[in-house]
């Protein structure tokens, strides 16, 4: 089915529930950084793939890159292993050792590696008696593998939920956070739990979890990217309830810089940050494409993302005042779809007396000052997704030029792309509408 989104974001109240978090200090806005699973996946052959397979190069080249290219300064601070970086077998003390020839200098050298560049590194466990790709599990060796993770200064654990029941999850994630935080270094917590669960329980796992994954692996596929989409929209009041600053949903990697159009990254970038998700890039980016890196780069992006409240966009208007607001729109049309409103339709927070709204429209760095109840019209090219932050300035600074609404530029047009009328939007057109409140300075 076409689908058009339209989704937006205005100031609500900060929820008493999200003290209810996680109190180890870590994570109080989404974690941002590279994660290897979806681009690497397990490969070990690092004689035929000795550019791509999983070993202490792979992360040291990886933080280069990083530093090089502006994501560390941009807040991308987390290098994190996946699965397949162990040996096969414990040592004789029960203790977790990294394959020694992959990981010859070891783990610990390898954070240290990361804190000189002033990043932070990940490691990958599973609550299981078996990782999911046949790695030795943390099941019955949760404190030490804690202890284990701490003495190696790593920053981060995802912990996956492969070879386990589903009636010990509850306990066994539980345990390891409880562990993490009796070691006293702070180690974000990132669960894998809800997503091995039918019906998952976020009262529990948020006060045990920094950040929950919620569904299967995203892979480089837009169809993929849609799924977590959809399932996102459908569930986006339960996971709302549940986030905020220590805590978060987890949609999965960011797949920009691999086989996607930049349309189709633009809705993945878009959605994510919506959501205030956290922003772990699986890609190449030793090699990533320019345009790409300026996706993930985008400021005011990452700000609408990195707001202070951690909010998860859900429907509904906006009775606060505060007067800043994203408002989005992706479609999945394969012709451009024009969407006409005014801000008072979308129930963006009303401008006072004396002034009108800003758009800022963030992926073509073009601004517009509209009145609250000026019609807007924007084109969304096939396949991709306009963002725009609105805040409120005095109607002495009204201007006149017009860049917002004008058709952005798209990596194909033809005749046939032409804006469809008003039948054909409702036709293909499926509105959601969320809000959030956002506190950025970037903003003020």
């Amino acid at each position: 089915m076409k689908r058009t989104f339209v989704s937006w974001l205005c100031g609500i109240t900060f929820l008493a529930y999200f003290c209810r978090g996680l109190d180890n200090g870590v994570e109080l806005t989404p974690a941002m950084g590279f994660m290897d699973w979806e681009k690497f996946r397990c490969e070990i052959d690092c004689t035929d793939y000795p550019d791509d397979c999983i070993n202490e190069n792979l992360f040291m080249t990886m933080a280069d890159a990083m530093v090089a290219n502006g994501m560390r300064d941009a807040g991308y601070i987390y290098v994190s292993i996946d699965d397949c970086w162990m040996s096969k077998n414990r040592t004789e003390d029960g203790q977790l050792q990294p394959d020694p020839e992959r990981f010859p200098s070891g783990i610990k050298a390898l954070a240290q590696y990361m804190h000189d560049r002033g990043m932070k590194l990940g490691i990958y466990e599973d609550f299981g008696t078996y990782t999911c790709m046949g790695y030795p599990g943390s099941e019955g060796h949760e404190q030490t593998d804690a202890n284990t993770f701490a003495e190696w200064e790593v920053d981060m654990l995802k912990f996956d939920g492969c070879y386990s029941n589903a009636s010990s999850k509850e306990e066994g994630y539980i345990k390891m956070g409880h562990y993490l935080n009796a070691t006293g270094r702070p180690i974000l917590y990132a669960c894998s739990w809800p997503a091995y669960l039918k019906y998952p329980n976020y009262s529990e796992i948020a006060p045990t979890c920094n950040q929950w994954r919620n569904q299967a692996d995203v892979q480089d596929s837009f169809a993929s990217v849609l799924g977590i989409i959809d399932s996102y929209t459908n569930n986006r009041v339960l996971y709302a309830e549940y986030q905020g600053p220590g805590h978060f949903n987890d949609p999965d990697e960011l797949v920009i810089g691999d086989s996607l159009t930049l349309g189709q990254e633009r809705v993945q970038m878009t959605m994510w940050v919506m959501w205030s998700a956290p922003l772990f890039v699986s890609s190449d980016l030793r090699s990533i494409r320019q345009e790409s890196l300026d996706i993930l780069l985008n400021k005011y992006a990452i700000a609408i993302d990195q707001d202070p409240l951690g909010l998860f966009a859900v429907e509904g208007p906006s009775t606060s005042a505060v007067g800043v607001n994203a408002l989005s729109f992706i479609t999945t049309a394969d012709t451009q779809v024009t969407v006409q409103a005014s801000a008072s339709y979308y129930q963006l927070v009303p401008p006072p007396e004396g002034f009108n709204l800003l758009f800022i429209d963030v992926f073509n760095k073009v601004n517009k000052t509209v009145a609250y109840d000026d019609p807007l019209q924007i084109t969304i090219a096939p396949s991709d997704a306009r963002l725009f932050i609105t805040r409120f300035v005095p109607i002495s600074e009204m201007q006149t030029s017009d860049p917002v609404f004008e058709n952005p530029k798209s990596e194909s047009k033809s005749d046939d792309q032409k804006s469809p009328g008003n039948d054909s939007v409702e036709e293909n057109t499926r509105k959601v509408q969320w809000w959030k409140n956002e506190e950025s300075e970037i903003f003020a």
